[in-house]
């Protein structure tokens, strides 16, 4: 389904994460398009300033507090939505960055699931059927990250979460392809981008990070264009080179190296030069 019909009938875009970051750029730019607004977070306070910030967009803009990792409160935001009217887009974008590491603190294991991954899963389980009972045209979009393609190490448990969405949401797409569905599903891999998450230890943001605003830019353009994977760049990291870094990484099983071979020593000198092309 073109993105440019999806605009055209209009409706109600719902982002999670919607008061801050990456979510809050999403909500300014889709109220710009025409789209009313309906932002979850879990902190009112937040969610109480997006909506003074929105205030003058023209658009109506709705707020409620919400859990996505409670699949209870994700229904009760999909009852607030379709009560407002035609859902035209929901934007599964909550998310937490906590360490975790593969053989300690089982909780952050858990916690980092239940918000990264459940949190995407209840938000498409809550909203995707009625959207196809809907039968109009609409859009998924389910952020997840390069580091659940890539894999890098560090944050094993976040890793693993962002490797579920991005299986999530091939899945969705397929499905809904198979069902005749005219929803469009997407799966948003952002670069370095300069959000809250980032600004909690790094005051001041980094210049090869792109702005929350670049970020959002650059996913609609792909949107417009019908693509279901985007890879956002950044202000270090071009197209071309996430392009060489996902082959590279899905060599490892095609070529049986190590895993995570672009950070193994031994391969170090072969990984620099497949980079360069």
């Amino acid at each position: 389904m073109a993105w440019q019909e999806i605009k055209k009938a209009g409706g109600l875009a719902v982002i999670t994460g919607g008061a801050s970051g990456v979510g809050f750029a999403a909500a300014e730019f889709l109220a710009a398009s025409g789209f009313d607004l309906l932002l979850a977070d879990i902190s009112e306070e937040a969610l109480g300033h997006a909506a003074e910030a929105l205030a003058s967009s023209g658009v109506v803009v709705q707020t409620q507090v919400t859990d996505v990792s409670n699949a209870e409160a994700v229904s009760d935001l999909a009852d607030k939505a379709f009560g407002l009217g035609d859902v035209a887009l929901v934007m599964n974008n909550a998310g937490i960055g906590i360490g975790s590491s593969t053989w300690e603190d089982p909780a952050a294991w858990r916690k980092t699931f239940d918000v990264n991954f459940f949190g995407v899963l209840n938000g498409v389980q809550a909203f995707v059927p009625r959207m196809i009972a809907a039968g109009r045209p609409a859009a998924v979009i389910n952020t997840g990250s390069k580091q659940g393609i890539t894999t890098p190490p560090g944050n094993p448990a976040y890793n693993a979460a962002k490797a579920a969405v991005k299986v999530l949401t091939e899945q969705l797409a397929h499905e809904l392809r198979e069902a005749g569905a005219p929803i469009d599903a997407h799966l948003f891999v952002p670069g370095f981008t300069y959000t809250g998450m980032i600004a909690a230890f790094m005051p001041e943001k980094p210049p090869g990070a792109w702005t929350s605003e670049e970020c959002v830019t650059y996913l609609f353009q792909r949107v417009s264009q019908g693509d279901f994977y985007i890879l956002c760049p950044d202000n270090m990291v071009d197209e071309a080179t996430d392009a060489r870094r996902v082959l590279w990484g899905a060599g490892d099983i095609a070529e049986n190296r190590p895993p995570l071979s672009r950070w193994h020593p031994d391969w170090q000198e072969a990984f620099a030069a497949f980079e360069k092309g």
